[in-house]
């Protein structure tokens, strides 16, 4: 049975303070967590790490694990049983310390059973008796970012689903009705999302690992373009065509808006592609609610076609005077 040199497993010192012990465990743990080293000897390197980390850290393991750990390493050097270690360390066998111990149970029992003990290795096991299995689960779950071994708790996976709307649904707000392993939800997508927005439901994505908590669905938003008006964030761009009669005189058009048409005046003498702003018709904006983006107007001066013998008459005449 090899022995274990916990500090030179955490690439700590014998007299390193409990905090550099917890520092080291908490970068080695995330080093070698095999949820995120793929390498073949995470996993092993990792259950080394807590292993350790369970002794170190707990101030009455340690000093065990001191007395006890060079007497170990000459015993293993005798040839002795190291299954017969507990015994020989308390009757003061092959040169430890004479200790009397009056107990009928197993040294699992005595130092609080053997659950989870499977996690931890023969060396561990002889000396503590496989103690620790609920706190070593506490410990590797509590040490870094809820890591948890023993019990092989894992949360589950998000999942996510593409959802197609129309910019007048970005505009108004809508609802999806999604179906999840026979299961009919109805999702809310706030007003102002754009292409690539996530809308997220929570605990619904994948099952969890041994009770762990289930991930979430994210549906992933494609707002489906529009003929009318172009987006760019929250401005909306349209084109509005106009007579020449209008531009050159000033008038009152028709602007369409995701809201309904509205009015707008423009003056005389409008030139062929000026832009109007309509201040607040734009879309609803996703991070500030009631604050909407504008509405750019590009006005397209329509030329008549086809001209009457009077109006070319006039047009004749307007030319010769300017």
């Amino acid at each position: 049975m090899e022995y274990k040199d916990y500090y030179k497993i955490l690439g700590v010192d014998k007299k390193a303070t409990e905090k550099e012990i917890k520092s080291a465990y908490r970068k080695l743990a995330k080093k070698y967590h095999p949820d995120i080293n793929s390498s073949p000897d995470a996993e092993a390197r990792f259950k080394e790490v807590n292993e350790a980390n369970e002794v170190l850290s707990d101030p009455e393991k340690r000093a065990k694990y001191d007395q006890l750990g060079a007497d170990w390493k000459r015993w293993q050097h005798q040839g002795v049983d190291p299954n017969d270690f507990w015994s020989q360390f308390a009757t003061g066998g092959a040169g430890g310390p004479r200790v009397r111990v009056q107990y009928g149970g197993s040294a699992g029992d005595m130092f609080g059973g053997g659950a989870g003990a499977d996690v931890f290795s023969d060396f561990f096991n002889a000396i503590f008796g496989g103690m620790g299995g609920a706190a070593a689960a506490q410990q590797a779950g509590g040490g870094f970012g809820g890591f948890n071994r023993a019990s092989q708790s894992r949360r589950g996976q998000d999942l996510e689903h593409e959802v197609e709307i129309s910019l007048t649904e970005a505009y108004l707000g809508t609802v999806r009705v999604v179906n999840k392993d026979g299961q009919r939800l109805n999702v809310k997508i706030p007003a102002g999302v754009k292409t690539g927005s996530k809308v997220r439901v929570r605990g619904k994505g994948g099952g969890g690992v041994g009770g762990g908590q289930s991930g979430d669905l994210f549906l992933r938003i494609k707002v489906a373009s529009d003929p009318r008006f172009e987006r760019k964030g929250d401005d909306l761009y349209t084109t509005v065509p106009v007579d020449l009669y209008t531009a050159v005189l000033g008038g009152e058009v028709t602007v369409p808006t995701l809201a309904g048409n509205a009015k707008l005046k423009i003056p005389a003498g409008t030139q062929n592609n000026q832009k109007f702003r309509l201040r607040g018709k734009g879309m609803p904006s996703l991070k500030n609610k009631g604050r909407y983006g504008d509405l750019y107007a590009r006005i397209e001066v329509r030329l008549p076609a086809k001209l009457t013998s009077q109006q070319r008459k006039l047009f004749e005449e307007l030319r010769k005077t300017s």
